[in-house]
């Protein structure tokens, strides 16, 4: 956002202060300045010029050729190529030997078409005053021949650039007069008040004002000021408007403007003949609706779109822009000005959709204080008077009869030292927080503080809040530093969150998974994927969505979801989740719904081997590490958990408790989710883990001698579960065995029918020798003979 320095000193003395303390004392205390330049350098050498002659190019239509009176006693030749140039203008004048704005080389004389040229008859955009360069810029008549532009134009002036996101939470200081509050505050001097409202008739002239929504519109003031005339507007407003970027249209309209980026308020000025009899009604729109904006554009409207209409037509956009039927032109004698608050999200959501980004939108966003519509009225008239255009203004309507009930905030004294870390003297809490226009209260303990009504709309609500205020006046770079000081305890070990951090840890590290973090509830089509839509389930009474209700129960579903979409992107996919689940038919203490630990694995491969071994033998692994004695033998009852496959999912027990079960998913429930057939699954309840008790661990030094890996591929019949191969190994190695790892599991067409080969690699490794080739050869003899126990058959 653009602040002139010039328009502050209208709210605030500005002797000693220069734009550069502006950026500095800002920065510091309210927002951050992104940048301080300077307007009008470089134009003392430009003249007034009165364009004595003007006719058209002998040789080229689009020029003219004139002839201009800069106070030289001669006139000047000049060729310009401005199509709004015309005999008896005054306009700004560069003549040879002036560098422009932005230019680095003096101008020269110049032969355009053969005709000589003494000079330049200057754009808004040539001077940088704006983009605009589609014709010369008119000065004022009363302006005289041959005085340098910047005596007859307020041009010097300074353009203090404000980061937007700084003052997102600050609608008050969207305007010019919040931020000289501000620095009066920082500076100890006194705001310049208002002046006093504009008298307004009881019983003047209106048009009725019906609000259909108060939450939408808290606020809407009209007012008709009949007798006003379009003209352009005076110099002083014109550089302005110039210096924070808009472009001067006309008086009427540029003083919405002023008003706007004066006191933060957005204003309307509608033409009084496209505002029907029966007065302003502000309404939603209806399905189908449309209007064409100011810009030109033909809008289609939604029912969430707030509109402002007359005779049922809609004439504005509220918030974001006016119709194009309502605009004024130049003809105009009698306005109808609007001036009220929105609700912020209702114009935000009307602007982000139709990408229409405004002055007014981005205020109306931040939540506007109601009581700017009134004063903005008030400031319009003034200005009107200001530039000797007063008008005739009827009576005020202003239907919702708005009125603020002063919200009042406790600031203990104790907290505010504590977090600040400086305990400043009460005296100087007060005086910072009055100087904010804060009414405050002083009590022994504490102060009790009324937030004004242009604060109170997004802002200061809580004691925090004020705290902050305090902060940021008396500078955080003036509270000494200190260095951190506090008593470190031995956290305790929470066994159940040590658990699941582990394993967790060495799920990603160990067998290479993805961990996933899903949604507590689960949409209705999964379960319904997964067969377990028939389930009881807790529900949420506030659901994102009508078909994201339930709880879930298990954290399968969910992460078998993740894997569906997952395995469009990869050939294999390893995921784990440690999640909860919510048995909706067991409750605990209070009446609440039993709640399950669940780490959970789905691992899925378009091609090659099924993955239940591996993930079979990763799990054991894990549990190995965590001293968790089991075992994988039963079959896994069904139960609520609908997706596995009964035939193919074993349960991991230990004592005769399950701890979760390990298999492969149901054909339908993989057919529905678009899995794979190659997909397995496993689950580990961890407080079931932890009620099993777990085995100490113990510490032993690392090998004095090398180990030494074998490889071995044994044939056995494919029912054989891998974990009495494993058993069978270990036996056969006696005590030189200390790692058993399968690395393959094979079907083809080297094996017998019905048979499977498990290829292991077998550490072997001893602590009082190194091992020689005789102990390997002796292993694999012992494996040989022994094979037959278990129905297995060594492959050469």
């Amino acid at each position: 956002m653009k602040i002139s320095y010039r328009w502050l000193g209208r709210h605030l003395d500005l002797e000693g202060k220069s734009a550069h303390d502006v950026r500095e004392d800002l920065t510091m205390s309210t927002a951050e300045v992104e940048g301080v330049t300077a307007l009008g350098s470089g134009l003392e050498q430009i003249l007034v010029g009165l364009v004595v002659e003007c006719g058209r190019h002998p040789d080229a239509d689009k020029l003219s050729v004139t002839k201009v009176d800069v106070g030289s006693g001669d006139l000047v030749t000049i060729v310009c190529g401005a199509p709004n140039v015309a005999a008896g203008q005054k306009v700004a004048v560069a003549l040879p030997g002036v560098t422009l704005p932005g230019d680095d080389k003096p101008l020269k004389k110049a032969k355009l078409r053969g005709v000589e040229s003494h000079g330049m008859i200057c754009s808004e955009r040539e001077l940088q005053f704006s983009d605009e360069h589609h014709g010369i810029m008119v000065l004022d008549k009363g302006a005289q021949v041959g005085q340098p532009l910047t005596e007859v134009m307020p041009l010097a002036d300074w353009v203090i650039e404000i980061d937007n996101k700084s003052i997102n939470h600050r609608p008050d200081l969207w305007g010019h007069r919040g931020i000289a509050r501000e620095l009066a505050a920082i500076w100890g001097r006194r705001l310049r008040p208002m002046s006093s409202p504009v008298p307004l008739p009881e019983e003047g002239e209106t048009r009725p004002v019906v609000i259909d929504d108060l939450a939408a519109c808290p606020r809407y003031c009209g007012l008709i000021v009949r007798n006003v005339e379009v003209r352009p507007s005076p110099a002083w407003l014109a550089a302005l408007l110039r210096a924070v970027g808009l472009r001067p249209i006309n008086n009427l309209v540029d003083l919405t403007n002023f008003v706007m980026l004066d006191l933060g308020q957005p204003m309307h000025a509608f033409d009084l003949r496209h505002i029907a009899d029966d007065g302003v009604r502000v309404r939603f729109a209806r399905a189908g609706e449309t209007m064409r904006t100011l810009d030109g554009v033909e809008r289609k409207l939604e029912e969430r779109d707030l509109l402002i209409t007359s005779g049922d037509r809609p004439v504005g956009l509220a918030g974001v822009m006016g119709g194009e039927k309502s605009m004024v032109e130049a003809d105009t004698t009698t306005l109808f000005l609007e001036a009220a608050t929105f609700h912020p999200a209702t114009v935000r959501r009307t602007s982000v959709r139709l990408g229409l980004r405004t002055d007014s939108s981005a205020r109306f966003e931040k939540s506007l204080d109601p009581a700017n519509a009134e004063l903005a009225i008030h400031a319009y008239l003034r200005a009107l008077a200001d530039i000797g255009a007063p008008g005739a203004p009827g009576a005020l309507v202003d239907p919702a009869d708005w009125r603020y009930e002063p919200r009042r905030v406790t600031l203990r004294k104790a907290r505010l030292a504590r977090k600040l870390g400086v305990d400043l003297p009460a005296a100087d809490v007060a005086r910072i927080l009055t100087s904010l226009d804060f009414d405050v209260r002083e009590y022994d303990e504490h102060f009790e503080v009324g937030v004004p009504s242009f604060r109170a709309t997004k802002d200061v609500a809580i004691e925090d809040d004020l705290v902050e205020e305090v902060g940021r006046m008396h500078r955080y770079d003036n509270i000494p530093e200190q260095p951190l000081a506090g008593t470190l305890t031995v956290p305790v070990r929470e066994p159940e969150l040590w658990l699941a951090r582990t394993l967790v840890k060495d799920a990603a590290t160990e067998l290479a998974c993805h961990e996933v973090y899903d949604y507590t509830f689960v949409p209705d089509a999964v379960l319904a994927a997964c067969g377990a839509e028939v389930q009881a389930y807790v529900e949420v009474a506030n659901p994102v969505a009508p078909e994201i209700r339930k709880i879930r129960r298990h954290v399968m579903p969910s992460l078998l979801a993740s894997l569906a979409g997952n395995q469009r992107h990869a050939a294999e996919v390893r995921l784990v989740e440690l999640g909860k689940g919510y048995d909706s038919e067991r409750r605990v203490e209070g009446g609440l719904p039993a709640e399950t630990l669940e780490l959970a694995f789905a691992w899925s491969r378009a091609e090659g081997d099924h993955p239940y071994a591996e993930l079979r033998s990763g799990v054991e692994s894990l549990l190995r590490r965590i001293g968790c004695p089991h075992e994988v033998r039963a079959r896994a009852e069904v139960g609520d958990r609908s997706w596995i496959h009964p035939g193919r999912t074993a349960a991991i027990t230990a004592a005769g408790r399950e701890l979760g079960y390990v298999g492969a998913v149901r054909p339908d429930v993989l057919q529905r989710l678009g899995l794979p057939a190659g997909c397995a699954v496993a689950n580990l309840d961890l407080r079931a883990i932890l009620g099993a008790g777990l085995q100490a661990r113990t510490m032993s030094h690392l090998p004095r001698f090398p180990s030494q890996p074998v490889d071995v591929a044994l044939i056995v019949p494919a029912a054989t579960p891998v974990a009495d191969v494993e058993a069978f190994l270990r036996s056969a190695g006696k005590k030189l065995v200390r790692e058993v790892v399968l690395f393959e599991v094979y079907r083809g067409d080297r094996v017998p029918e019905g048979t499977k080969s498990l290829n292991f690699t077998v550490v072997l490794g001893a602590d009082d020798r190194t091992l020689v080739a005789d102990d390997e050869a002796r292993f694999l003899a012992r494996v040989r003979e022994q094979a037959g126990t278990i129905g297995a058959t060594l492959r050469g």
